[in-house]
């Protein structure tokens, strides 16, 4: 628990989707700090003793559950909800899993696959990929969002302008984030909480693990703002720069191909040198790989860039 909090949302106390009908659990004056007890992506359906299995069976209704919703008195349409993220409190477990028809390379990689991790909540040491690898990890919040204005029910999966399933790695602690707000109260909600992640999860899934948040809710009144924006406490690559990049393109005239073939020449390169399977491959590049669209202004072509940082195997 936390001493300094002003109220703890728990584990039980989540939900799957957006509605604005949503009761909240908790009524919150500006300016409080919560913790937050955020399961992880799979509501619990994973555990550190699944398989392969399990990943065939998950039921998609319980996907990306998400604590809250949380009213923010005096909050209205048109202000902005910041959240100021003060830190995570890791469960030292997570998973990564190729789910058939989710995902980047989802017409190469047909069958399902999971990776159980385990790491140090308190150090945070990179954790263990097979025998070679240590992913660097950073905690952060993929989904975080208010409610919509649109009536009814919405899925949990695509981000929106309000927020949403962002998956942004840097929305780490120390990180400041504005969200419009649509409806009365911001009716505010987080989970989908990770360990790691690359840019562009483009397994569609990080380093996926339940674990504790605190945040500080506030209001920024009438900033009419029309998208989330963020500021960072300072750089935010220093876990995965040490020794350098791996780096493959993709260069075309449609950005998503462009990603596609980075990322699948990645797989190649990493499957190949390292003598791992490339479905292994694809789910670690996930967790730690970046990507860069590199240049958007020569048509007909640009360039996609697949950044993956060289300390993960030295």
């Amino acid at each position: 628990m936390c001493s300094n909090c002003d109220y703890t949302i728990h584990a039980r106390q989540h939900h799957f989707g957006w509605d604005n009908s949503f009761e909240p659990v908790a009524r919150v004056a500006p300016g409080s700090t919560i913790e937050f007890e955020c399961l992880d992506s799979s509501a619990g359906q994973l555990t550190p003793d699944s398989t392969v299995e399990d990943v065939r069976t998950l039921d998609f209704g319980k996907i990306n559950p998400v604590n809250g919703p949380v009213f923010v008195e005096g909050a209205e349409p048109g202000d902005a909800l910041k959240i100021t993220i003060d830190t995570f409190k890791p469960s030292g477990f997570g998973w990564t899993a190729n789910i058939p028809g989710f995902g980047l390379l989802a017409d190469d990689f047909k069958e399902p696959a999971l990776t159980i991790w385990k790491y140090d909540p308190a150090s945070l040491e990179p954790a263990l990929f097979g025998s070679q690898g240590r992913v660097p990890l950073k905690p952060f919040a993929g989904t975080i969002g208010n409610a919509p204005a649109e009536d009814g029910h919405h899925s949990i999966v695509p981000p929106r302008r309000v927020g949403g399933n962002l998956d942004i790695r840097d929305l780490a602690a120390g990180t400041v984030l504005y969200l419009p707000v649509e409806v009365a109260g911001a009716l505010f909600s987080v989970g989908d909480t990770h360990a790691a992640q690359g840019d562009g999860e483009v397994c569609g899934t990080a380093i996926e693990s339940p674990m504790n948040t605190v945040l500080t809710l506030d209001l920024v009144k009438d900033a009419r703002l029309k998208m989330p924006r963020f500021t960072t406490p300072g750089p935010v690559t220093r876990h995965l720069d040490a020794k350098g990049y791996e780096v493959t393109t993709g260069i075309g005239s449609d950005l998503m191909e462009g990603a596609k073939a980075a990322v699948s020449q990645m797989v190649d390169l990493l499957a190949g040198r390292y003598q791992i399977d490339p479905v292994d491959a694809y789910m670690l590049v996930s967790t730690c790989g970046d990507l860069r669209i590199s240049e958007i202004v020569d048509m007909p072509n640009w360039v996609v860039s697949f950044y993956f940082p060289r300390c993960v195997f030295e």
